[in-house]
């Protein structure tokens, strides 16, 4: 559990890469610190009430006791086997068969990537230091509250939980609703309010380093093992199959994704692969444990295919979701969470039967209400985040800071020194003069 624990912190810094590398190259840096900084700011949060908040005693089936664990207190403990520390006697709290400190880190880090995923929706133009704030509003009132409506279940916590896992029974193993659905409603919301940036649609903004994109997707592949896998809470067949569902799911969906640029387009490229894998990535995260091989596959593919086409709809709606937050979370989440209710499989760890499977459409209905519960309420809780931050301290960078770069205007530094590469220095002028 400390290993996935890592792999899903690792998930961050890949998503910076993934972002960074999708944005021109005035902006990389600002774009890894937005993923960067949201390490910092939801850390703090937790320590002080956001695990109470997600997993805490249960409130009215909404949120947790924000003050049961304020500042994890009582997590910490001493007096377990090994323990050299002879006038120590705290017992160790549990978490089912773990340390309770354990779980608290592994949960950590999907708050962490759960508010970085929302940064790359408002690429180019959001201040730095609104982010910060934003970021912090946002996991306090969205997400905390809503990884206790998903999370925070009765086979986990042994009481009462969220209203999603206990009252609903809606699947969700490892955050298609928490963490994709939350997510990509926010960055929806978050880019209609901020607006488009200056030229878009008619100047195209091209990634800048495609590599930083390919090895951004790789670390957020890898770091997907724990994510998924490590939400079975152990070393168990439960793991063993979501590990495999997860790895079918997303090589399913980049081929899915390259065969849709292939016909629309009439070339596969990187950046279609990368896109694909994430796609895969985010909508076997619901359904890990309640599908089979084949489930996996037909999920991939639908995926794939769904998001390639998704991510068109800015143009024909017009908001400029810059890096496509919508139409790989959002929609990928909505179709991996919906699909549960379609393929779930009886031989899998969570025994439920998909409509296909002859289990009728009770599931997929409880899917579609947990589904959308999710997505309404980060919808409306962002919107009013948005527009509180947009009349009091600003959203928005200024024209002029956005025609020089966030990474000089609201950083004072450079990704890439171009005079150094030749842009500008006399040796590079004297260099391209002999050429």
């Amino acid at each position: 559990m400390l290993a996935s624990a890592a792999l899903v912190l690792l998930m961050t810094p890949g998503l910076a890469f993934f972002y960074g590398g999708m944005v021109r190259a005035k902006n990389v840096l600002n774009m890894i610190m937005m993923s960067v900084s949201a390490m910092g700011v939801v850390t703090v949060l937790w320590v002080l009430f956001g695990f109470s908040v997600a997993f805490g005693d249960d409130k009215g089936n909404l949120i947790g006791d924000p003050t049961q664990y304020f500042g994890l207190k009582t997590v910490f403990g001493g007096a377990d086997q090994g323990n050299v520390l002879a006038d120590v006697e705290t017992s160790v709290p549990l978490f089912g068969t773990i340390p309770l400190s354990v779980f608290v880190a592994f949960q950590l880090m999907f708050a962490i990537i759960t508010v970085a995923l929302i940064s790359g929706a408002v690429a180019d133009r959001l201040k730095f230091g609104s982010w910060l704030v934003f970021a912090a509003l946002w996991a306090t009132i969205v997400y905390f509250p809503v990884a206790h409506w998903v999370f925070a279940f009765d086979g986990y916590t042994g009481e009462e939980g969220g209203w999603i896992a206990n009252n609903l029974k809606a699947i969700d193993f490892a955050g298609g609703t928490a963490v994709h659905i939350n997510a990509g409603a926010a960055g929806l919301v978050l880019a209609i309010v901020l607006g488009k940036r200056g030229g878009w649609p008619r100047t195209p903004f091209r990634p800048h380093n495609l590599p930083f994109v390919m090895l951004g997707a790789g670390l957020l592949w890898f770091g997907w093992y724990g994510f998924n896998a490590g939400s079975a809470v152990g070393s168990t067949a439960a793991a063993g199959n979501t590990f495999l569902t997860t790895t079918i799911a997303t090589g399913t969906a980049m081929l899915a994704w390259l065969l849709v640029e292939k016909i629309r387009d009439g070339k596969p490229t990187s950046l279609g692969a990368a896109s694909g894998i994430v796609a895969g990535l985010v909508a076997i995260t619901p359904s890990c444990s309640s599908v089979n091989a084949l489930g996996a596959v037909i999920i991939g593919a639908v995926a794939g295919a769904l998001c390639a086409l998704a991510v068109g709809l800015k143009f024909k709606f017009g908001f400029d979701d810059s890096l496509d937050v919508v139409g790989v979370h959002l929609v990928g989440g909505l179709a991996g969470t919906l699909m549960v209710g379609l393929v779930a499989a009886p031989e899998s760890y969570a025994g439920v039967k998909g409509l296909f499977y002859g289990g009728g459409i009770e599931q997929l209905k409880l899917q579609a209400v947990g589904a959308g519960a999710v997505l309404l309420y980060s919808l409306v809780a962002t919107a009013i985040i948005a527009y509180a931050l947009k009349f009091t301290i600003g959203l928005r960078a200024s024209e002029e800071n956005e025609a020089i770069g966030l990474d000089e205007s609201e950083h004072a530094e450079t990704a890439y020194d171009f005079a150094a590469m030749g842009g500008s220095s006399a040796l590079g002028h004297a260099t391209r003069k002999e050429g």
